[in-house]
């Protein structure tokens, strides 16, 4: 079944609004297995309006359309679509007692005269109950197509598709959809593509999608099915192979769990107590850390060492150490992770030191060019990277190759 969403409304063509009900309800088709192939926004034109729904009707047998049901003359949605499938308005008796009790218990207690306008509604349309709001959702059935019609705020549109659309379109869809992400780190889009390159090639159910993301690559193995059943069967093997493609790149298979959120299980599930030295990244390692509900249990403390003289002051780097190889150098970087662990009493220490830009580079050591550093059990680690980007770019990059190498630190001693 093709599904297509259309949002209406002249605030989000000039981007006064984000559109988030839009990534929403692609994901909510998603799951239900519907097709979609087009998103449209318009603005509050009757006449492009018209011809939005007539284009949408003519190729999807589901369309969804949000915004424009308010009680304002802009406001077009029903109207319109009422027009263009051949409904006549007509007044609904309970919604007009429904809008009734939503103002007798607001602190608006005179109900403003253009309010009535949402009690009319296409005659024979179903009736969907506005819990936040005075607008009611609506559908309408004709020659095999459905218009679904939803209230713009996220408020009312969110909850009233979960209750009374999400049902609805299960019931009209006989296939679900289901997925699960495979999240890898330490390895380029291009090069995940290349070592899946055969199963992608030959793909049909499940299906391979990649995504870039900073420093990661996110692969999502999408089945289609009768049952949610039958679709984890179909995805199962498809994610062994995965992994077993790329080891200890992958570092999670849930939808949801970030790589600080991985990195901090990792923590907890070997009791390990860790510490970060930034110097180039300023803190947002240790704010990526401590976004994660339950790191307080792993995290002592953060050193931010910016100047030489408090790499020297926090951490123990030697003078002479700054003076013969720089701030920004491999060995730097060791005595950093080093003097973290000692400084902080814990168990392991991230280190970064790098030249986020865009100022400060030389030929021998350029903009971006980066070294991490963890010290754990008596074993150090350094990599040396040269990273892209502008500065933002640079210390973002920066944090994930960090978090990282924790977690393989920790992978490697416990193996």
């Amino acid at each position: 079944m093709i599904v297509e969403l259309i949002s209406v409304g002249t605030e989000l063509l000039l981007g006064n609004i984000v559109n988030t009900n839009t990534q929403f309800l692609a994901e909510q088709c998603a799951l239900l297995g519907l097709s979609m192939y087009h998103q449209v926004t318009v603005g509050d034109n009757r006449e492009r309006l018209s011809e939005a729904i007539r284009t949408a009707l003519g190729r999807s047998d589901v369309v969804i359309l949000t915004g424009g049901l308010g009680p304002t003359e802009d406001d077009l949605t029903k109207e319109t679509c009422a027009e263009v499938m051949g409904f006549a308005i007509t007044e609904d008796p309970h919604t007009k007692e429904r809008i009734k009790e939503y103002f007798k218990n607001s602190i608006f207690k005179v109900i403003p005269d253009n309010n009535w306008k949402q009690a009319m509604v296409p005659e024979g349309a179903v009736v969907l109950d506005n819990d936040n709001g005075t607008a009611p959702g609506l559908i309408l059935e004709k020659e095999g197509k459905a218009a679904i019609l939803l209230p713009g705020p996220p408020g009312e549109l969110y909850p009233m598709f979960k209750k009374q659309v999400f049902p609805y379109l299960a019931k009209r869809q006989p296939e679900i959809l289901r997925s699960q992400m495979v999240k890898i780190c330490g390895v380029g889009e291009s090069q995940v593509e290349d070592k899946l390159l055969d199963l992608i090639d030959r793909q049909t159910n499940p299906t391979i999608a990649t995504y870039a993301k900073t420093g990661e690559v996110h692969l999502r193995i999408t089945a289609r099915a009768k049952s949610e059943e039958e679709a984890k069967k179909l995805i199962k093997p498809a994610v062994k192979e995965i992994k077993n493609r790329f080891g200890d790149n992958v570092y999670s298979v849930r939808e949801e769990e970030t790589l600080e959120m991985a990195v901090v299980r990792l923590l907890q599930k070997y009791e390990l107590t860790v510490t970060t030295a930034e110097s180039c990244t300023g803190g947002l390692l240790a704010g990526r850390l401590v976004n994660v509900p339950g790191a307080s249990e792993v995290f002592r403390e953060g050193f931010i060492t910016y100047s030489n003289k408090a790499k020297r002051k926090y951490l123990d780097v030697s003078k002479s150490t700054l003076k013969k190889y720089g701030a920004v150098s491999s060995e730097t970087a060791r005595e950093m992770a080093i003097g973290g662990v000692f400084a902080a009493d814990c168990d392991v220490c991230v280190a970064v030191t790098g030249i986020a830009g865009p100022d400060g580079g030389t030929e021998d050591k350029p903009v971006g060019l980066v070294y991490i550093a963890t010290y754990m059990k008596e074993k150090v680690t350094v990599k040396k990277f040269r990273f892209k980007g502008n500065r933002e770019k640079v210390r973002e990059q920066a944090v994930v190759r960090a978090l990282d190498l924790l977690r393989r630190s920790i992978l490697e001693q416990y193996k």
